[in-house]
């Protein structure tokens, strides 16, 4: 049943009441800009693929530009490595897996820890570079990005010599050179859940970052020649979807680990299938949070906030369906918008900006057409009135109401800031709203029983099931999902056992 237009209306208004702006003097209370200084970062013009220890320049004889989301200026130019690129790659990988298999684990985690304090070290550095080249607010880079990639580093560092009590009773070998293809979503922070386990265990690694999104794997790689790392134990080759592609095929990588959408990652099991080598997919996903009657309201809404307009929504766990119990829903919409009017829209780089810039002219393109679509099927499009800049790539928090199941924007992940409000009237009715997808990655339930959030988990058909919060992450965590969202977990012990061959 969707919400009575006229009560919402009230609803808004009597949240707005209850929830005045701060006034201080004469003046209602506005933030200053808060802009983070950049002058002290340094990008080179040009990068080229970090292969066998070192920087070199394509043998494609290949560039691209990399670009500010925020201004469409562009940071610098990148490498877009070809087959034989990738092969010198793959090689240099074998060539130091020959050595590195064999170092004891306790060096080895000596290695991933210097790793891990470097990143620490310029955590500043990174959290800009990361904002500059992908478009999220600054505060999420430098608090979530940046501290959670260390924390991975850290975390493996711990198990390099411990293997044998993570598979007790069984031999535990190191699988080979694995190849890792990142999204553009969270770069550094993918970067690490995929290197940090694979180095742990003695693995060596060919990395490609997205193409919109290279510049944080190239101050990466800065960071492992400062650490000392074995040359080939890590070679990053940059590209699109070509370079993936010929690392994928290779016949000498013994696994693929890959982020990104389901399209591409049933394209690559379709390539892997017959083969040997072992792969791990994290794809997309639609996920549902889930607000019952008896939920703390408010804080329910900040959790929703958080799981869809956390880094823009481009987030593969994403809140982006709300199913809230209907004798609730017209008092948690008019909470939900009064807060979603409170989201600052704007530059990344300032420090009080809520909601950054899109990834890409694409991806932009892409949220328009499907928040079209919602209109056009006739979901109600709710937005706030915020000027966007008149440059870069922007869209503003977006919620509908009135929302169908068979609506696209209820089943097909967008990966921007749009929400779907559906209802429910019964715990049966919203497990089968939220299991009613091709999508398995994650949800969200809210609620103050303690028996109701185990009796919903259990029948939630996602890798990951948050209670009472959303989008919280942690390197002793697995995580990873279920039918078109992929197979393999990535964090914890579970991650580990992706890159052994256990015995």
């Amino acid at each position: 049943m969707a919400p009575n237009p006229m009560k919402f209306v009230d609803g808004v208004a009597r949240v707005k009441a209850e929830r005045p702006a701060l006034e201080f003097g004469t003046g209602v209370f506005e933030y200053a800009p808060a802009p983070e200084a950049t002058d002290h970062v340094r990008l080179e013009p040009r990068y080229g693929l970090f292969v066998d220890g070192g920087f070199v320049a394509p043998k494609s004889e290949r560039w691209f530009d990399t670009v500010n989301p925020a201004t469409e200026e562009k940071l610098a130019e990148v490498a877009d490595a070809g087959e034989a690129d990738v092969d010198a790659a793959v090689k240099a990988a074998r060539a130091a897996f020959r050595t590195w298999s064999k170092l004891a684990g306790a060096e080895r985690g000596k290695y991933v820890y210097r790793i891990a304090r470097l990143i620490q070290e310029k955590a500043r550095e990174l959290a800009i570079v990361e904002t500059m080249d992908g478009g999220k607010p600054i505060k999420e880079a430098r608090d979530v990005d940046v501290p959670l990639a260390a924390a991975h580093f850290f975390y493996h560092a711990g198990w390099a010599d411990k293997l044998p009590w993570a598979f007790p009773g069984r031999s535990v070998a190191p699988l080979g050179v694995c190849g890792q293809i990142i999204p553009w979503n969270f770069p550094l922070l993918m970067a690490a859940w995929k290197l940090a386990p694979a180095l742990a265990a003695g693995n060596t690694v060919v990395l490609k970052p997205a193409e919109t999104t290279p510049l944080t794997a190239m101050k990466l790689a800065e960071i492992l020649r400062e650490a000392e790392l074995p040359p080939g134990v890590v070679n990053i080759v940059t590209g699109a979807g070509e370079t993936g592609a010929h690392l994928v095929n290779h016949p000498g990588v013994a696994k693929i680990a890959f982020t990104g959408s389901t399209e591409v990652g049933k394209l690559i099991q379709r390539a892997l299938a017959g083969t040997e080598k072992r792969l791990t997919l994290e794809l997309g996903g639609k996920a549902a949070n889930i607000v019952f009657a008896d939920a703390a309201l408010d804080q329910a809404v900040e959790g929703i906030v958080n799981g869809i307009y956390f880094n823009q929504g481009h987030v593969c766990c994403a809140g982006s369906r709300l199913l809230v119990e209907e004798s609730i829903e017209e008092d948690l919409l008019a909470r939900l918008d009064w807060r979603i009017r409170q989201l600052r829209v704007g530059d990344p780089l300032d420090k009080n900006t809520d909601v950054g810039a899109i990834n890409s002219r694409a991806q932009l393109e892409k949220i328009r057409e499907l928040t079209r679509c919602g209109v056009e099927e006739g979901a109600h499009l709710h937005q706030p009135e915020c000027a966007l800049p008149a440059r870069g790539f922007f869209f503003p928090p977006t919620y509908f109401t009135h929302v169908a199941q068979s609506h696209r924007i209820a089943r097909e992940e967008i990966f921007g800031p749009v929400l779907a409000v559906m209802s429910f009237r019964t715990p049966d009715e919203a497990v089968e709203k939220a299991n009613n997808l091709a999508y398995g990655l994650s949800a969200g339930v809210w609620t103050d029983k303690g028996a109701k959030i185990f009796a919903m988990t259990k029948r939630l058909r996602a890798g990951v099931v948050w209670a009472n919060t959303f989008n919280k992450f942690d390197p002793t965590s697995p995580f990873g999902g279920y039918k078109e969202s992929g197979f393999g977990r990535e964090g914890g012990v579970h991650g580990l056992e992706a890159y052994v061959e256990v015995s």
